[in-house]
C-alpha cells in the first residue's frame, strides 16, 4: 500500500512579497520531512492564468491519491473561488485531500463535501455577478451606440491571400506553401486560417454544383 505523501503550497501575487510566512506553516506541518526534500511547491508574480502558475502545475503532476496538501489559506491557493473550486474539484476526484491551515478547514471526509459544496454555492454566486456585470457593459455599450460582436480579424484581402497561397501547387501538384508559413504571412492564427481554408472551399463547391444544374 502506498505511503501517504504529505506536500505543501505558497502563492504569492508579486514578488516584493514575502513567501517565508506561508513556508514556516507548511515546514510546521510536515511537509518538509522524509527523504524528498522537494515537498513545498511555490508561485511568485501569478499571472490572470493558472497555466502561467508553474508551482501548481508541478504540484498538480505529482501528488497521487491518498496524499494530502496542506495551505495556509484558502485564497493561496486561487485568486477568486472559481479559480480555487476548480483545483479542489479536480484533487479531490484523484483522491487527494487539501488542508487550508488559518481557516482550519479540509477537503477530506463528510466535512470535506460540506466545504466543496460551499465553496460551489459560492463560486456559482461570482459567475452570476460576473455575468451581471458583463451584460450590464454590453446594455451601456449599445446605449452608447458601440457596436457589439466579435472583432472582424481577416480582411477580404488576407482572404485573398490566404487562398491564393493555399491553391499554389508545384510541378507535381503538392502544395507550395505550409499553413504555418501562410499563418505568418497574413499574421493569422493557425485556427482562424484553416477556418478561412474550409469556408472559401465551400463557397466554391456550392457555386460548382449550382452551376452544373
Amino acid at each position: 500500500m502506498k505511503k501517504r505523501e504529505i506536500f505543501g503550497y505558497a502563492r504569492v501575487s508579486t514578488n516584493q512579497q514575502s513567501l517565508d510566512i506561508q513556508i514556516a506553516a507548511l515546514v510546521n506541518k510536515g511537509c518538509l520531512e522524509g527523504d524528498d526534500p522537494q515537498r513545498i511547491f511555490t508561485d511568485m508574480e501569478s499571472g490572470k492564468s493558472m497555466e502561467n502558475r508553474d508551482g501548481l502545475n508541478k504540484l498538480l503532476a505529482r501528488v497521487e491519491r491518498g496524499d494530502i496538501i496542506y495551505v495556509k489559506k484558502l485564497d493561496r491557493l486561487g485568486r477568486n473561488t472559481l479559480e480555487m473550486l476548480e483545483v479542489v474539484e479536480e484533487l479531490n476526484s484523484r483522491g487527494v485531500s487539501i488542508n487550508f491551515i488559518d481557516d482550519h478547514l479540509s477537503t477530506e471526509g463528510e466535512m470535506g463535501r460540506m466545504v466543496i459544496t460551499i465553496l460551489a454555492a459560492v463560486a456559482e454566486a461570482e459567475r452570476c455577478r460576473i455575468m451581471e456585470r458583463t451584460n450590464e457593459g454590453r446594455r451601456a455599450a449599445i446605449a452608447r451606440g458601440v457596436k457589439m460582436g466579435r472583432k472582424v480579424l481577416a480582411t477580404q484581402a488576407k482572404i485573398d491571400e490566404i487562398m491564393k497561397l493555399t491553391n499554389e501547387k508545384d510541378q507535381y501538384g503538392k502544395p507550395v506553401h505550409p499553413v504555418k508559413e501562410i499563418c505568418k504571412k497574413v499574421n493569422l492564427s493557425f485556427s482562424t486560417v484553416m477556418k478561412i481554408r474550409q469556408s472559401e472551399k465551400k463557397k466554391v463547391k456550392t457555386a460548382t454544383d449550382q452551376d452544373s444544374f
